[in-house]
């Protein structure tokens, strides 16, 4: 006698923001939960999937409690980056506290570089480390033939094994053409948009875009020091099949497209064959997509085939003003490498998100300087973050002896400072929210003489306000983490800073 597989019932959740800055930032761009659409993906057709993304919900516990009672899955599946594993924590809680019976698993980028965080044998049954599809689908055909799977590295039981299996590292990551092809039908793709950043707006055009995620390929091969990525894949870059995913992307019923790939464009020739594949289909969409100031240069006709096929911006990491920054963390690229690539990327039609990065250490000079190169810097679209070490990289065990607060991961948003601050942490926060004040009339729609959506527009400053807010606000939010100020800074609250 054969086995007889059931069909599950499988309940995917993406956990609620808990940090104020993150739900802030949530006002500008919300994106899927594509990680979950994977796991769905690669699940047989025959279990019943659904994906709850609590963001979206004005009371997230009450719908998740609504939800398990009315699904009731046998298997419920969370996913968590660093600053929300409270939040999946306190939901597989709630979970086993709602329906006993559920089976709870837990995976994402923190269950990767810290499993122990989840190792609650109460709350959570399983840990998925790496690379989920793999072990995910081993667990659910497991379940479905009512056996419990073989513990690996990537699927650790919690309980007695899972120290002994905690300590091995991460599974490798598999060829991204081992993947499946994601579920993006688990979502309403009309509640996921952002500000869609672009050189020749038109009138009173919407700001705001539905979107939906797509990624070409995985992984990336420099070596930034404050970067996860080379840890996470190794050096190694994959991308999937261009025909893949030309056809994806015909098939989603939005019309913008935001790449979640690490360095879209660093495989030239996958590059330039996704850019044929899509033009031979008649697709007819608008993209956004990371790339690197060096792939701009080495490979402009790559981005010129992109643009024709309708790329409208990209990011761009600049993270500094100086070569002495650059050099520091690894970057592989100069200052005159991203003016050159800001400046050929406009000549393309193709509009800039510069992204730029805080050291802790900064002085007022280097605030200085920074904001002398915004003021004077081509029009873009910036973001800016505090250059704080990614949980697994060598960075974070050679730093975590310097943090501040017990739990690092309350306030991990890379916008509040892990380690100290050469400035009085006061100080810091403003100088570093004045960036943002700094470098917002040089946004390419604001720089435009086409009149804008004036709603869309009232909505963007209520955000860039709010948001800021949060910023200057960082050391009771470091208090509320268990940070105590100083004599330094107990002396230079509520002054006025340089």
């Amino acid at each position: 006698m054969g086995k007889t597989n059931r069909s599950l019932r499988i309940l995917l959740v993406k956990p609620p923001a808990e940090l104020a800055t993150i739900r802030a930032l949530e006002r500008f761009q919300r994106l899927e939960p594509l990680e979950l659409s994977y796991l769905a993906g690669a699940l047989p057709p025959y279990h019943a999937v659904r994906g709850l993304d609590l963001r979206l919900s004005y009371r997230p516990w009450r719908r998740f409690v609504r939800e398990v009672k009315d699904f009731e899955p046998h298997l419920v599946g969370i996913t968590a980056f660093s600053h929300e594993y409270r939040q999946a924590l306190a939901l597989a809680q709630l979970a086993k506290k709602t329906l006993p019976k559920v089976t709870v698993v837990v995976g994402g980028h923190h269950a990767t570089a810290h499993p122990d965080s989840f190792n609650h044998p109460h709350a959570v049954d399983w840990v998925v480390r790496g690379e989920g599809c793999g072990p995910f689908s081993q667990l659910v055909a497991a379940l479905a033939a009512n056996e419990l799977p073989e513990p690996s590295a990537a699927l650790l039981p919690t309980g007695e094994l899972f120290q002994e299996l905690a300590k091995l590292p991460p599974p490798v990551f598999p060829p991204a053409t081992q993947l499946p092809r994601p579920r993006h039908d688990l979502w309403d793709l009309s509640r996921y948009a952002i500000v869609w950043t672009h050189e020749n707006p038109r009138a009173f055009a919407p700001l705001w875009r539905p979107v939906a995620m797509v990624r070409s390929s995985f992984g990336c091969r420099m070596r930034c020091s404050f970067c996860p990525v080379p840890v996470l894949f190794g050096g190694k870059h994959w991308p999937r099949d261009p025909e893949d995913v030309a056809e994806e992307i015909a098939q989603l019923p939005v019309d913008c497209v935001y790449f979640s790939d690490d360095e879209n464009f660093l495989d030239r020739e996958f590059s330039l064959q996704l850019a044929e594949a899509l033009a031979k289909k008649g697709v007819r969409k608008r993209y956004f997509a990371w790339v690197r100031s060096t792939t701009v240069l080495k490979n402009p006709e790559v981005l010129r085939a992109f643009r024709e096929v309708g790329l409208d911006c990209v990011f761009v990491g600049f993270e500094f003003a100086t070569d002495r920054e650059l050099r520091a963390v690894n970057k592989g690229a100069t200052v005159n490498h991203n003016l050159r690539a800001h400046e050929l990327l406009r000549q393309l039609g193709i509009a800039v998100h510069g992204a730029f990065m805080a050291l802790p250490g900064f002085t007022h000079e280097d605030f200085d300087t920074l904001e002398a190169y915004l003021r004077e810097m081509p029009p873009a679209e910036t973001s800016f973050t505090v250059c704080c070490p990614s949980p697994g990289t060598p960075n974070w065990e050679q730093e975590k002896a310097r943090f501040w607060v017990e739990d690092p991961f309350v306030v991990y948003d890379c916008m509040h400072p892990l380690t100290p601050t050469t400035l009085p942490l006061d100080q810091f926060a403003r100088r570093f929210a004045r960036l943002h004040h700094v470098a917002a009339p040089r946004h390419p729609l604001r720089q435009t003489r086409v009149p804008l959506h004036p709603g869309h527009v009232l909505r963007v400053e209520w955000a860039h306000r709010r948001y800021l807010a949060h910023l200057r606000h960082m050391a009771a939010h470091l208090a509320r983490a268990g940070w105590t100020p100083g004599p330094q800074e107990n002396q230079t609250q509520g002054r006025s800073v340089h």
